[in-house]
């Protein structure tokens, strides 16, 4: 067997991993994502500031806003239930829209697929750095509200809302689940605005579709008319973090979210490969 047989599966099972590692490399050094990441950032720190500057005992705002002042690890979970209605969605979707539309506008499409790369594996590229950026999105959040509430409260062992304490390092590892459950709330976002992002050659375009469905589903799933379709809808488990901070951990919304976001992600992404597939990028 010649050199270049025995290079030749490696250099394609290499190919697919260089390709992602140039991905999250162009995503995470762009300003536009630090940006979004330092705004993320800043919700926690903003939250841990107001609460120690005017107090949580104004009576108004979400109960659990009166826990940080009795121990700061509440400023993360507090900056995560924050965050996902708007901020992460949001920022999720100028990612997902300017997958494909934005390489489409800049004209390096083609130049993606001169390479021996394929469509299905640029679509799955794009989709995994998505992915990456829910991930670090809700980490940042979760990391900052940790930090800031440690600088500015007490820290010291948690009750959960079951009655049961927990210790520093226990609250962490639901700190961690917490960002976990949002990350995967995401998904099927991510894979709508892929889908959005193969359809137009303006990434404005696509993003702004996808932050206008995100809010769409939010209003319908607040309206006890439409309560058939709540289950069903990408958002409707967004909120159901509270069950991490049970003992034990209810997996209940957990694995319901899960199946839900696979769900989407499985209809969209193959909507995202139907049309990406026929697409003309040649024009």
């Amino acid at each position: 067997m010649s050199q270049a047989e025995t290079a030749g599966p490696t250099a394609a099972a290499v190919r697919p991993l260089a390709l992602l590692g140039s991905e999250l490399a162009t995503l995470f050094r762009r300003w536009r994502t630090i940006t979004m990441l330092s705004a993320l950032a800043a919700v926690p720190v903003l939250i841990g500031i107001a609460v120690r500057v005017a107090g949580a005992g104004s009576g108004r705002g979400p109960a659990f806003i009166g826990a940080i002042t009795d121990n700061g690890l509440f400023v993360a979970f507090t900056a995560i239930a924050v965050s996902i209605p708007v901020f992460l969605p949001m920022t999720l979707a100028v990612v997902a829209g300017d997958t494909i539309a934005g390489e489409a506008s800049l004209g390096t499409l083609r130049y993606l697929l001169v390479a021996p790369s394929g469509r299905l594996r640029i679509l799955l590229v794009k989709y995994a750095a998505c992915a990456a950026f829910a991930i670090a999105a809700t980490l940042t959040v979760a990391l900052f509200g940790c930090l800031i509430g440690a600088i500015l409260f007490h820290i010291g062992p948690v009750t959960l809302l079951s009655g049961s304490q927990v210790g520093f390092w226990g609250f962490s590892g639901r700190i961690l689940l917490l960002a976990l459950y949002e990350t995967v709330s995401l998904l099927g976002l991510a894979a709508i605005g892929l889908f959005a992002s193969t359809l137009t050659s303006v990434p404005v375009g696509a993003m702004a579709a996808t932050i206008v469905l995100a809010a769409v589903a939010q209003v319908v799933d607040a309206l006890p008319q439409l309560d058939w379709i709540h289950p069903w809808l990408f958002s409707h488990y967004w909120l159901g973090i509270a069950d991490v901070l049970r003992s034990p951990v209810e997996w209940g919304s957990f694995l319901s979210n899960l199946w839900l976001q696979l769900g989407y992600l499985a209809v969209f992404g193959a909507l995202a490969y139907g049309r990406f597939t026929t697409k003309d990028i040649a024009s």
